[in-house]
């Protein structure tokens, strides 16, 4: 379990008292309001819609159709304003229509729409970039370019080391995931549903032991200095370190089940990449602006990465994605070896200056260590009472539960949908993940009042204490 807190006493004052309204967005009321069932009459009527005309391949976790957010609160079009814990899975950390986020896409939307930056660029490229080189890890001179998702940013950053290393291999690990894309596919480490049936894939990927606690087989106080042992091992006598171009991990494992790696273990990573010249990139799309309490998840470990790949929270809910690095990485490809229609859209960008804006005034990585201070010690009291919760674990607002069989490490997975049905049924929202399928994970917007937190946390209890 890592639960670290950094703020000083008094520097979460100005982001305690949010706990009657939202910080950014649409006023609504924040309040849990069940009217109907859950999905209710108009949102199956929408459903059957969907289904008509949206292919199966694309899930919804719970088919109620929204009509508006803010703070904490989903309102549908039922009627039924429910809890939101998923946050857009880590994207809304500003909340869902902060007015810095809406006032630059308005603004930016009236002056024009696109133009492609690689054909006639415009200013708010730029600034972004400026401010994601001020942002990210470490002082030394960076440079960044302009993607649309996780996955693209991921899948850039590896052409990127692999270009300016000239070497091939890419090391990833278990219960990592990167993208949808072919090759981030083959980072990815499960396979249903994201690989499952989408072969081939590209080459050149090894993987390596995760740094698990709660499963590591010598204990929780050994998995990061053993399992930096075996990586090492592995990649010394398997595929030679001088062969290797990047080592790609998430400094916590966002699908995987919000895993943090043993003590030691991304630090050291870190250090062997520097040694053997091998670029070390942070995939932050799921842990970056705050979520975790940090600005990005790697500073915990005092890690700088070579390049760091960011998405989700970047810009308030618009598609936009980047990768940051040293600028001597940056620079090693060829003109026009990186870019793309979309990259870096002007109305995104304008959302993620406005993003970035409302993070730092209104203190939104302080509102992450807060909101861990609520969630942590009930979660913990949730898991003396209910042997289910196997561990409990994350940074900042960035939580989960693992469930298993009481005594064992088997996971769990028909508790796990009972209490994940009882809250969806209750009006709050929450997410699965895993790479069992048996882990709760708890993504508030960095804008939830602290009455809706305390209220969701006792529906979760009463889902638990349902269970046979």
């Amino acid at each position: 379990m890592t639960f670290p807190l950094t703020a000083a006493p008094g520097e979460r004052e100005n982001v305690m008292a949010g706990s009657t309204g939202p910080i950014g967005g649409p006023t609504l009321p924040q309040e849990r309001r069940v009217v109907t069932a859950i999905p209710g009459p108009k949102s199956q009527e929408l459903l059957a819609r969907k289904q008509a005309a949206v292919s199966d391949g694309i899930g919804t976790i719970l088919p109620v159709f929204i009509t508006a957010a803010g703070g904490g609160i989903l309102q549908d079009v039922d009627g039924n304003s429910l809890i939101d814990l998923g946050a857009g899975i880590a994207v809304t950390n500003v909340g869902n229509a902060a007015p810095h986020v809406v006032e630059g896409i308005t603004k930016q939307a009236a002056q024009f729409t696109h133009t492609c930056f690689m054909v006639t660029p415009y200013e708010g490229y730029v600034a972004v970039a400026e401010e994601l080189n001020r942002l990210t890890p470490g002082d030394h001179a960076k440079k960044t370019a302009l993607f649309n998702s996780g996955a693209e940013a991921v899948e850039n950053a590896v052409k990127i080391a692999r270009y300016a290393t000239k070497r091939q291999a890419v090391v990833v690990f278990e219960h990592g995931y990167h993208g949808r894309t072919n090759l981030t596919m083959a980072l990815t480490a499960k396979s249903m549903p994201y690989k499952y049936g989408f072969g081939p894939f590209a080459g050149e990927i090894y993987r390596m032991p995760l740094a698990y606690p709660f499963r590591w087989p010598g204990g929780a106080e050994n998995a990061g200095r053993e399992a930096l042992e075996q990586t090492i091992g592995k990649i010394e006598k398997e595929i030679g370190a001088d062969q290797v171009a990047a080592i790609l991990i998430e400094p916590i494992a966002g699908e995987g089940g919000f895993i943090v790696p043993g003590e030691g273990f991304l630090s050291g990573l870190a250090s062997f990449a520097k040694d053997n010249g091998i670029v070390f990139i942070a995939d932050e799309v799921q842990t970056g602006f705050g979520r975790t309490g940090k600005m990005f998840a790697s500073e915990y470990d005092a890690v700088v990465p070579d390049i760091i790949a960011t998405a989700k929270g970047i810009a308030g809910g618009m598609p936009l994605a980047a990768v940051t690095g040293r600028a001597e990485i940056m620079d090693a490809v060829h003109g026009g070896g990186l870019g793309g229609t979309y990259g870096g859209n002007p109305v995104a960008c304008a959302a993620a200056l406005g993003a970035i804006r409302t993070i730092e005034e209104q203190d939104l990585v302080g509102k992450a260590q807060h909101i861990n201070e609520l969630m942590v010690p009930r979660l913990l009291e949730m898991q003396a009472k209910y042997p289910v919760i196997g561990d409990v674990r994350g940074r900042g607002a960035m939580l989960a539960v693992e469930l298993v069989k009481p005594g064992t490490l088997e996971p769990a997975t028909e508790a796990i949908a009972a209490v994940t049905s009882f809250c969806h049924r209750e009006g709050v929202l929450v997410l699965t993940a895993g790479t069992y399928g048996n882990v709760l994970r708890f993504l508030p917007p960095l804008t939830m009042p602290d009455a809706l937190l305390d209220e969701a946390l006792g529906v979760l209890d009463k889902a638990f204490a349902s269970l046979p």
